[in-house]
């Protein structure tokens, strides 16, 4: 008699019964679900495991699409695989770096001996559709650590190397598409015939691999120009080409031996460098009045104002900072989302006529009276602050809309300074698996939340799909006004910030939906080799979020 197991499947809130150690393709196919854009993974109890997944004890299972976060990466993957197969299919000698996220996309870096094409893009396309439509299983195999790290080794993939050496599990897997191999922290699809949509072009030096938008799935991402954003990725990558560390297994290396602190006061430097530079060049424009500074959630948008302020004192101009939040508007004139809550990330949320009657009246030399915004009762009042500006003295205003030119829109543009702040991770795992600069600002937005505003980690990560929808509504689309990209990532930083993460997130509970994402931090944080934070000097940026920063916010 044949062994069966109870599945409880949350799609369609169905329990049914399956053989024993049925993959969850094979469990969804007894289901009778239809998913136009799925299955490509899934929650098990609660933690993501792809396809290939075989269930022996009862478990509750939710399959996802690709419009979840979760299968999004899952297909994401599967496309990185499909095209470094195609390269080293088409190309020897073939390095694929799968580099920077960049115009809705993946910037790509081929080295094959000699510059990129217009007519290698052309070829690795074609290639990846052959690869696609010949339906090919994605072979899952599971082994030793050493065994695999032999494996790779035998094939010269240095950074998968050095970053299983460091992991200290017992067992790891790789995957095989038609017996080329390679290794990816996370699920992938079962089968190459299930990418069904993908670009990839020519950009500038390399390749650009495009996506299908999570929102609209049967299209490609729209793409974006991202100039100021690719060049600053560039200009830390030579940095980082400079100091030998590219991926988290040159961050263990280095760690492991000992030169931690080297690395942190080289990174320190060159951060402090750049802000330096941006303060020099606001004062080589003459007229400059105000200096706005945007970003996104946990960019470290604080800091990066108060040392800006320092360099800008340096050069011998007076900053003086003011406030966005001071000028909301009244409650009862706020703008409401879709769910009719009030929508406080809007633009419209804050009082646009006032702030920019205010800012011309101080450029003309005249006083105001600043606003102050009672949050409890929600009203705007008088704050009894006066303000008038002095002959070197300039405007530094932090806030989520800056960049965005309806807020200053009464201002000549001669007279404003525009930055833009976001922790840009460039270090990668290894070269052919990146980690989501999102990822590195949801660590520090959980630690600085549980730290400073005791809200759990749970609740962090509850609330951060709704924060990353207000960035991408208000923020994003304007980085590119910038006059100037600020990087506030560190080098070492995901090494100091996983000591205080990790225990906050082994706290969201199992049965929370939740645990999916903590699982997976926790999962790819333990990659990562330590540096207490007693090596972090206090006016590091990152102390924003860790505590003991000598700045006062």
């Amino acid at each position: 008699m044949e062994q069966t197991v109870k599945v409880h499947v949350k799609n369609n809130g169905q329990t049914i019964e399956v053989p024993l150690g049925s993959t969850l393709e094979e469990v969804y196919n007894l289901t009778g679900l239809e998913m136009k854009y799925g299955p490509i993974s899934a929650h098990v109890n609660n933690k993501v495991e792809g396809m290939h997944f075989r269930v022996y004890k009862k478990k509750e299972v939710e399959f996802l699409d690709i419009t979840s976060s979760s299968g999004s990466r899952a297909y994401t993957r599967t496309l990185f695989f499909v095209l470094c197969k195609a390269a080293h299919d088409l190309f020897t000698p073939c390095k694929v770096a799968i580099d920077i996220p960049v115009s809705n996309g993946y910037y790509v870096d081929l080295s094959i001996g000699r510059p990129v094409t217009l007519d290698d893009a052309g070829a690795i396309r074609r290639r990846m559709q052959e690869i696609i439509a010949a339906a090919l299983p994605v072979h899952r195999h599971e082994t030793t650590t050493e065994e695999a790290i032999q494996l790779f080794d035998s094939l010269h993939n240095r950074s998968k190397v050095k970053l299983l050496q460091y992991t200290g599990r017992l067992f790891t897997t790789y995957y095989d598409i038609d017996g080329y191999v390679d290794y990816y922290y996370g699920s992938l699809l079962t089968n190459t015939s299930q990418l069904y949509l993908f670009g990839l072009e020519k950009y500038y030096d390399g390749l650009l691999l495009r996506l299908p938008s999570r929102e609209h799935p049967d299209e490609l991402g729209e793409m974006t120009h991202q100039d100021k954003m690719f060049s600053i990725f560039k200009e830390h990558h030579q940095w980082q080409d400079i100091l030998g560390l590219r991926t988290v297994g040159d961050l263990n290396e280095v760690i492991d031996k000992g030169y931690s602190s080297q690395l942190i006061q080289i990174s320190e430097a060159l951060q402090e460098k750049k802000i330096a530079r941006i303060a020099d060049e606001i004062v080589r424009r003459k007229g400059i009045k105000l200096v706005l500074i945007a970003g996104p959630s946990s960019s470290g948008k604080t800091t990066t104002c108060k040392r800006l302020s320092i360099q800008l004192a340096v050069n011998g101009v007076k900053p003086v900072g003011v406030s966005l939040d001071d000028y909301f508007l009244d409650r009862d004139k706020t703008p409401r989302d879709e769910k009719g809550d009030y929508d406080f990330e809007h633009l419209h949320a804050l009082n646009l006529p006032l702030l920019n009657e205010q800012l011309t009246a101080l450029f003309r030399g005249e006083e105001v009276e600043l606003p102050r915004y009672d949050f409890p009762t929600g009203t705007s009042q008088k704050s009894g602050k006066k303000l008038r500006l002095g002959e070197n003295e300039i405007l530094v205003v932090e806030g989520i809309h800056a960049l965005n030119p309806e807020l200053t829109s009464q201002i000549p543009e001669e007279q404003m300074f525009r930055i833009y702040a976001s922790a840009l991770t460039t270090i990668l795992l290894d070269n052919h698996n990146y980690i989501p600069t999102t990822d590195n600002r949801l660590l520090r937005r959980i630690i600085r939340d549980h730290k400073y505003r005791a809200v759990s980690a749970q609740e962090t990560i509850r609330r951060w799909p709704s924060v990353r929808a207000g960035e991408n509504k208000w923020i994003f689309p304007f980085q590119e006004n910038a006059d100037a990209m600020f990087n506030t990532a560190m080098l070492f930083e995901l090494a100091v910030i996983k000591s205080q993460a990790e225990p906050l997130l082994e706290q969201v509970p199992e049965n929370c939906p939740e645990h999916a994402e903590a699982y997976r931090l926790l999962k790819f944080l333990h990659y990562i080799k330590p540096i207490p934070d007693t090596q972090i000097p206090p006016t590091s940026l990152i102390r924003e979020f860790l505590g003991g920063s000598s700045f006062k916010y």
